[in-house]
Protein backbone atom coordinates (compact mmCIF):
# COMPACT_ATOMS: atom_id res chain seq x y z
CA UNK A 1 0.00 0.00 0.00
CA UNK A 2 1.55 3.29 -1.10
CA UNK A 3 0.75 6.80 0.07
CA UNK A 4 1.24 10.29 -1.33
CA UNK A 5 4.04 10.85 1.18
CA UNK A 6 6.07 8.21 -0.67
CA UNK A 7 5.76 5.76 2.19
CA UNK A 8 4.53 2.26 1.51
CA UNK A 9 3.50 -0.54 3.83
CA UNK A 10 3.03 -4.27 3.43
CA UNK A 11 0.07 -5.02 5.67
CA UNK A 12 -0.53 -8.76 6.14
CA UNK A 13 -4.10 -9.99 5.78
CA UNK A 14 -4.19 -11.30 9.37
CA UNK A 15 -3.07 -7.89 10.64
CA UNK A 16 -5.80 -6.12 8.67
CA UNK A 17 -8.40 -8.59 9.92
CA UNK A 18 -7.55 -8.39 13.63
CA UNK A 19 -7.37 -4.58 13.50
CA UNK A 20 -10.59 -4.18 11.53
CA UNK A 21 -12.26 -0.79 11.98
CA UNK A 22 -15.66 -2.49 12.38
CA UNK A 23 -17.77 -2.07 15.51
CA UNK A 24 -17.43 -5.83 16.00
CA UNK A 25 -13.68 -5.43 16.55
CA UNK A 26 -13.34 -1.85 17.80
CA UNK A 27 -15.83 -2.55 20.55
CA UNK A 28 -19.33 -1.42 21.33
CA UNK A 29 -21.02 0.75 23.90
CA UNK A 30 -17.83 2.43 25.09
CA UNK A 31 -15.91 -0.81 25.60
CA UNK A 32 -12.41 -1.20 24.17
CA UNK A 33 -11.09 -3.13 21.19
CA UNK A 34 -12.10 -6.79 21.02
CA UNK A 35 -9.20 -9.25 20.81
CA UNK A 36 -9.65 -11.26 17.59
CA UNK A 37 -7.82 -14.58 17.49
CA UNK A 38 -7.56 -17.58 15.17
CA UNK A 39 -7.12 -15.56 11.99
CA UNK A 40 -3.64 -16.77 11.02
CA UNK A 41 -4.88 -18.29 7.74
CA UNK A 42 -7.44 -15.63 6.81
CA UNK A 43 -7.41 -14.37 3.24
CA UNK A 44 -8.82 -11.37 1.47
CA UNK A 45 -11.32 -12.34 -1.20
CA UNK A 46 -12.14 -8.87 -2.48
CA UNK A 47 -11.40 -5.18 -1.98
CA UNK A 48 -13.69 -2.43 -3.22
CA UNK A 49 -12.94 1.29 -3.20
CA UNK A 50 -15.47 3.44 -1.38
CA UNK A 51 -15.26 6.80 -3.07
CA UNK A 52 -11.76 8.22 -2.81
CA UNK A 53 -11.52 7.83 0.94
CA UNK A 54 -11.66 4.14 1.90
CA UNK A 55 -11.55 0.46 1.06
CA UNK A 56 -14.12 -2.15 1.94
CA UNK A 57 -12.27 -5.42 2.50
CA UNK A 58 -13.94 -8.82 2.28
CA UNK A 59 -12.29 -11.70 4.16
CA UNK A 60 -12.81 -15.41 3.55
CA UNK A 61 -14.10 -15.87 7.12
CA UNK A 62 -17.17 -13.82 6.16
CA UNK A 63 -16.05 -10.60 7.84
CA UNK A 64 -16.72 -7.55 5.67
CA UNK A 65 -17.91 -4.78 7.96
CA UNK A 66 -16.01 -1.60 8.62
CA UNK A 67 -14.38 0.74 6.15
CA UNK A 68 -10.62 1.07 6.05
CA UNK A 69 -10.19 4.76 5.31
CA UNK A 70 -6.79 5.94 4.08
CA UNK A 71 -5.94 7.66 7.37
CA UNK A 72 -6.62 4.44 9.28
CA UNK A 73 -4.57 2.37 6.81
CA UNK A 74 -1.72 4.85 7.15
CA UNK A 75 -1.99 4.61 10.95
CA UNK A 76 -1.89 0.80 10.75
CA UNK A 77 1.18 0.95 8.52
CA UNK A 78 3.02 3.57 10.55
CA UNK A 79 2.42 1.72 13.81
CA UNK A 80 2.54 -1.85 12.54
CA UNK A 81 5.47 -3.04 14.65
CA UNK A 82 4.11 -1.56 17.88
CA UNK A 83 0.51 -2.61 17.29
CA UNK A 84 1.57 -6.15 16.40
CA UNK A 85 3.79 -6.41 19.48
CA UNK A 86 0.88 -5.32 21.67
CA UNK A 87 -1.44 -7.80 19.95
CA UNK A 88 0.97 -10.70 20.48
CA UNK A 89 1.42 -9.71 24.14
CA UNK A 90 -2.37 -9.84 24.61
CA UNK A 91 -2.50 -13.27 22.96
CA UNK A 92 0.25 -14.49 25.29
CA UNK A 93 -1.63 -13.19 28.34
CA UNK A 94 -4.83 -15.05 27.48
CA UNK A 95 -2.93 -18.23 26.67
CA UNK A 96 -1.45 -18.20 30.18
CA UNK A 97 -4.83 -17.65 31.84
Amino acid sequence: MSFDSGESFNLPWQYLRVFSPSKEVRGRHGKGRILVTGKEAVSITEMKPVGNYALKIFFDDGHNSGLYDWDFLYELGSNQNEYWKQYLAQIELISKA
